[in-house]
């Protein structure tokens, strides 16, 4: 479903990304994780062009999005952007719109689609995320958690064949990071294909169907979580582990060693 090839990205005198290839099949789950400035998420924009790649190809659905500096014409990659549904850190909601109305906006706009049935399909995603009461409020009622889960909402209400989250969780407080996790955890039993970027390592561990480790800009490794996760075959992927647990145990009572690592983080149990 997505297919990157050979991907490079430069910002000025900054390669942020090297050589970068990777495949996500149809109604499986991605979770791209690493370093913070590693290059996850200038990778999740370069798959809808918000970034343009200088070289290298993409393709989403069997259809070259860019090839070597060149995106599709702005017409063709903008009805290609709406098959392919993006969740930011921020939650970008209209705040003099309902959350229905949120939701509603894009099939109704990009669609011209019936505001009855786009009415219709955003309660029905509403309902999904859990927000089926909070149609009518503003934004500014809602929690962040809902909030998110109300980006999600419209982001579906595309009806994309590709979903790409970046970090969606991270502008959270910790009590609500769970409500949201829940929502694409379903989407994934669901069989959506995804390509997340994500600190969560519980949800890389339970979800996901592969693991891509990045670090300086490249893959260093990929494989199922079971692997990444207990048997690391690259001392990048093994300092990145050790160095989350040391980071979430700092200042916490001294706890036996777990034979996985990963078992030491919050969530894993």
């Amino acid at each position: 479903m997505i297919e990157i090839r050979n991907v490079y990205k430069s910002f000025g005198s900054t390669e942020v990304l090297k050589d970068v290839s990777l495949t996500v099949p149809p109604s499986r789950t991605t979770v791209v994780i690493g370093p913070s400035g590693s290059g996850k998420s200038t990778l999740l924009r370069c798959c809808n062009c918000l970034e343009i790649a200088d070289r290298g190809e993409i393709r989403i659905n069997h259809r070259t999005i860019i090839a070597d500096g060149k995106p599709l014409p702005d017409k063709e990659l903008n009805a290609l952007r709406a098959e392919t549904g993006m969740v930011f850190q921020s939650f970008n909601l209209f705040p003099h719109m309902t959350t229905v109305e949120n939701v509603m906006r894009a099939p109704v706009v990009v669609r011209r689609m019936a505001k009855a049935e786009a009415r219709e399909l955003a309660m029905e995603l509403l309902r999904k995320v859990g927000l089926g009461d909070k149609a009518d409020v503003y934004p500014s009622t809602l929690s962040g958690g809902q909030k998110q889960r109300a980006a999600i909402a419209r982001a579906l209400a595309m009806k994309p064949k590709v979903m790409l989250f970046d970090e969606p969780t991270s502008a959270l407080d910790p009590e609500l990071v769970g409500e949201v996790l829940q929502v694409m955890k379903t989407l994934a039993e669901e069989g959506m294909t995804m390509m997340v970027v994500t600190h969560e390592m519980g949800f890389a561990r339970e979800v996901a169907d592969t693991v891509v480790v990045m670090a300086d800009g490249r893959i260093v490794e990929s494989g199922p979580p079971e692997q990444i996760f207990t048997n690391p075959t690259q001392e990048r992927t093994r300092g990145f582990l050790r160095a989350l647990v040391d980071g979430h145990l700092a200042g916490a009572r001294p706890q036996p060693p777990a034979d996985d690592p990963l078992e030491a983080l919050p969530g894993n149990h």
